[in-house]
């Protein structure tokens, strides 16, 4: 099994986990930190499960693919919280990590099918 199939998937996972830990970083230098408590948190668990998910296809054989399957179905989930969260503020960071969980959940969701 190559991983070079799931390349789309893999990409769009570690631009999320940027994206998630950028937005992270600024919402903690926004005016008002604690409004914006649950997108940092989100966006932390977000970025780890991206890159877990990422990993988990690189090394992925026949053995294995099922597990990454679901990691895969699990980051989708936690992708479109994330977003959904991100897109509630206006803040340029967190429309760019909204727009980057959903392509990140669409790709996973279509890799765990």
């Amino acid at each position: 099994m190559d991983y070079k199939q799931f390349q789309d998937c893999i990409d769009a996972c570690y631009k999320c986990a940027a994206e998630c830990d950028n937005c992270a970083t600024a919402c903690l230098k926004e005016p008002d930190v604690k409004m914006m408590e649950r997108c940092i948190e989100l966006d932390l668990l977000c970025a780890d499960i991206c890159r877990l998910a990422a990993a988990a296809m690189a090394r992925a054989d026949e053995h294995t693919v099922d597990y990454v399957k679901q990691i895969c179905g699990l980051c989708a989930t936690i992708c479109d919280a994330c977003g959904e969260e991100c897109a509630q503020h206006e803040a340029e960071h967190c429309q760019r990590c909204a727009t980057a969980c959903k392509q990140c959940a669409e790709e996973c969701r279509r890799m765990s099918a």
